[in-house]
């Protein structure tokens, strides 16, 4: 991943109650500081994990436990920037994104200074999903670490399994504070620490540091009459309101309109646990992830729109590298149960493809993504198209959305075809069907990019400036 000086992703994470199947849902854009960052998807199998693990753009270093877990990832293309594992699932049906940049506000990063030798978004999932059986583990894993090595940055990390989504948020250099996502609600994280009241008697809903009420108090943090702990340990700075807020805004008008009436995209106030006026699917993350402010005043791909008209930045962004909605499903057996859904580069332009995760291996075409461009792979194949149709974004719209109604429901079906296809089997036999299985969804999914790649590429070429026809003569 490049570094950016601005903070990057977008986050939803959606309980089992408040899912269209009673699945867990976790998702998150990785946006990172360049357009191009080329991305991979594959499946790291225990043979594979390195045992003493060194980062390569800090001074981190780990002794991995023994008997690491099969997990996917999705990695960056380019080995020498390190890994960025991002999101995977590992072969316990346990889900992990990381990470969710967040801001600490000055007073506390002077009284616990981050760690240039800690850990920090490159080495989170490649040190912690291999070693976790359930959501909670994930949690305390990463608090372990935290106190032993601290961290570099302030990250938001979220783990999910069929029963529970949990959201924990890093403060300083080792303090942190975890949050159990109510099975009924949802939430949307915009690179701002986001979690609220915290009791610090109910075991059951939220997890810390064990020393978090009396280092607040040493440093005299609190300034309220609640432990709050976005307004003890979080920012609201000018970037927030510009950069952070309005896509929280935008997401929870999207899920609950008359909640939100009263808010405005630089509302300091939006809540963190939120609840929806309809049960979220699929296709409702895939929007709120694409989005650019459409149907407000803000939305910069409008006619006519401007950096005045448009001052907000959009969750749909061109430095998108790649989504993955991680979805454990319930009344499925467990071998079946784990979905990820992969989609790469810019969201406004591409589709999610469902991958189940039982497997061995992934489809070439996105696994084995260059450093070049090339057309053959998902990611490149989707950066030109995101690319074209930026530019020529009313031309191309028509196309780019029947492409993404056409494939998604190619998706949904899917899934209903591989779950009915593979019934009776079980162990290496399955994995092996569902390697295959993903294959053939890859495969079609990439004969349609490709149409797309053709038709936005025929438009966005006669728009070019400099195009001539005699038509008009």
């Amino acid at each position: 991943m490049s570094f950016s000086e601005l903070s990057t992703c977008t986050t939803i994470l959606v309980g089992k109650k408040a899912s269209y199947d009673g699945s867990t849902l976790i998702a998150r854009n990785e946006d990172t500081g360049t357009a191009a960052d080329p991305k991979k998807f594959i499946v790291v199998n225990p043979s594979d994990q390195p045992h003493d693990y060194k980062a390569k753009t800090s001074s981190f270093t780990i002794t991995l436990p023994d008997h690491p877990l099969r997990y996917t990832s999705i990695p960056n293309a380019v080995d020498a920037q390190g890994i960025w594992g991002e999101a995977g699932i590992n072969s316990e049906n346990v889900a992990m994104s990381a990470t969710e940049t967040i801001t600490t506000n000055e007073r506390v990063l002077g009284a616990d200074p981050l760690t240039k030798s800690g850990i920090g978004e490159e080495d989170l999932l490649t040190v912690t999903l291999p070693y976790i059986h359930s959501a909670r583990e994930g949690v305390q894993r990463v608090g372990e670490i935290l106190k032993t090595h601290g961290t570099y940055e302030s990250n938001g990390i979220i783990f999910s399994d069929a029963n529970e989504i949990w959201y924990m948020e890093t403060a300083g250099g080792h303090h942190w504070v975890a949050q159990r996502v109510p099975d009924d609600a949802y939430v949307v994280a915009p690179n701002q620490t986001g979690i609220q009241e915290i009791d610090f008697s109910d075991a059951d809903n939220f997890m810390f540091s064990d020393d978090l009420e009396k280092f607040t108090a040493d440093h005299h943090l609190n300034l309220g009459d609640h432990f709050n702990f976005r307004e003890i340990f979080g920012s609201h700075s000018q970037l927030d309101h510009h950069y952070n807020t309005p896509r929280a805004w935008y997401a929870q008008r999207y899920f609950n309109r008359a909640a939100t009436s009263d808010q405005t995209p630089m509302s300091d106030t939006l809540p963190f646990i939120t609840h929806a006026d309809h049960k979220i699917t699929i296709e409702d993350i895939k929007f709120v992830l694409s989005s650019h402010y459409q149907d407000t005043p803000y939305d910069p791909f409008a006619l006519g729109a401007t950096k005045e008209t448009a001052p907000y930045r959009p969750i749909g962004i061109n430095r998108t590298q790649e989504l993955s909605v991680l979805q454990i499903r319930p009344n499925v057996p467990a071998e079946r149960a784990a979905i990820q859904w992969v989609a790469l580069a810019a969201n406004p332009f591409n589709t999610l493809t469902p991958f189940f995760t039982n497997v061995t291996d992934t489809p070439a075409s996105y696994r084995d993504t260059t450093a070049d461009v090339d057309s053959h792979n998902a990611y490149w194949v989707n950066r030109l198209i995101a690319v074209l149709a930026a530019d020529n974004f009313q031309a191309t719209l028509s196309d780019v959305e029947s492409y993404q109604e056409k494939t998604l429901g190619y998706g949904h079906q899917r899934v209903a075809e591989i779950d009915a296809a593979n019934e009776s089997l079980s162990g290496d036999a399955l994995s092996d069907a569902l390697t295959k299985a993903n294959t053939e969804t890859a495969n079609h999914v990439m004969a349609e990019t490709s149409i797309l790649l053709g038709k936005v590429l025929a438009k966005a070429g006669n728009l070019v400036p400099g195009s001539f026809t005699r038509d008009n003569y």
